[in-house]
């Protein structure tokens, strides 16, 4: 059974990819997702305020008579907060090359061009295989419009790609006016492969010391309707190559992805919650749905069922919606 596929130029031996999380600290860990069977592993995540932080922090130290970063630096989370700096995260790629022969696909997250491009370069130089930008963006300014928020992210993009030669992937949330639009602009801007999509985890309120308290919830099955239907609609109307992210727990998970259009399934939740391991599971489900459906590859399964290619693709838009609300019934009590 042929399970390769291609992502952003890398040959992948299967579209099942590591995903950025927790688990990619390590670089043993990194070595048992490639003894499971990941193709190629996105490192956790190097954020814009830790890179903000650490060079407020380099100029106190080194600017005498004045104490003015002191408290700017106090806006910021604590370095322990932290789980590598970015001399850290240089030594990981870097170790993790010569661990493993799978991608090691680098992941910068944040929201504004600054460093990005300085910091991409020396993930570059460090031996990353290709780069996952998180633009994890939550606009609150009333007086920036939408278009303003779309060129930012396109600015991100174009910036990068300026600075470096390896690929570059953008991962985003669906919360756009067009999501088509913003996708095919974020093509024009020279992004290799879009992911999707972000999972914003939202706060949550403390009610006995009464404070907004960071909840992190995992992922479940369900969520995996948002990228299947973007992927969908976005199969063959854009260059850049479709990674589906968020709600891909099982074997099935991973086929209904292919057959809409994406070259990968990435996965986080499913292997915090059941192990590393679990790799091989998906993998082995998938071979025999494969087997069972005739299936002789993973490229001969992307995209069949596509809105392109699927004999009614009003499915995939407001059509679906009024069926399905229409004909939904269930006792009432």
């Amino acid at each position: 059974m042929d399970l390769k596929t291609e992502y952003m130029g890398l040959h992948l031996r299967s579209p099942l990819v590591a995903s950025a999380s927790p688990i990619s600290e390590k670089i043993d860990n990194i070595k048992r997702l490639e003894a499971a069977g990941a193709s190629a592993v996105v490192l956790y995540s190097l954020f814009e305020e830790q890179l903000k932080m650490e060079s407020l922090a380099l100029h106190h130290h080194t600017t005498f008579g004045t104490d003015s970063f002191a408290e700017a630096l106090s806006y910021f989370p604590e370095p322990k907060e932290y789980h590598v700096d970015s001399r850290g995260y240089l030594r990981l790629i870097e170790e993790a090359k010569e661990a493993v022969k799978i991608p090691v696909i680098a992941s910068l997250n944040g929201v504004h061009p600054g460093s990005w491009a300085k910091f991409a370069t020396q993930m570059a130089n460090a031996g990353a295989d290709a780069i996952e930008l998180n633009i994890y963006n939550i606009p609150t300014d009333p007086d920036q419009s939408s278009a303003d928020v779309e060129n930012s992210y396109v600015e991100i993009v174009q910036a990068v790609k300026s600075a470096v030669l390896i690929p570059v992937a953008v991962k985003l949330s669906p919360f756009f006016t067009n999501m088509a639009h913003m996708a095919r602009k974020l093509d024009h801007g020279g992004a290799n492969a879009l992911v999707l999509f972000n999972r914003f985890y939202q706060p949550d309120i403390d009610l006995e010391a009464l404070e907004v308290r960071p909840n992190v919830l995992l992922s479940t099955p369900q969520a995996l309707r948002l990228p299947l239907r973007w992927i969908a609609i976005l199969y063959g109307r854009i260059g850049a190559h479709l990674a589906a992210t968020s709600g891909v727990h099982t074997a099935e998970d991973v086929v209904k992805l292919l057959l809409v259009g994406a070259n990968v399934t990435m996965m986080a939740s499913a292997l915090l919650r059941n192990g590393i391991d679990h790799l091989r599971v998906v993998e082995d489900g998938l071979i025999q749905w494969m087997k069972d459906n005739e299936y002789e590859s993973v490229a001969q399964m992307r995209g069949a069922l596509s809105q392109m290619r699927c004999a009614d693709p009003s499915a995939y838009e407001r059509a679906q919606y009024v069926r399905a609300v229409t004909h939904y019934t269930a006792p009432i009590r």
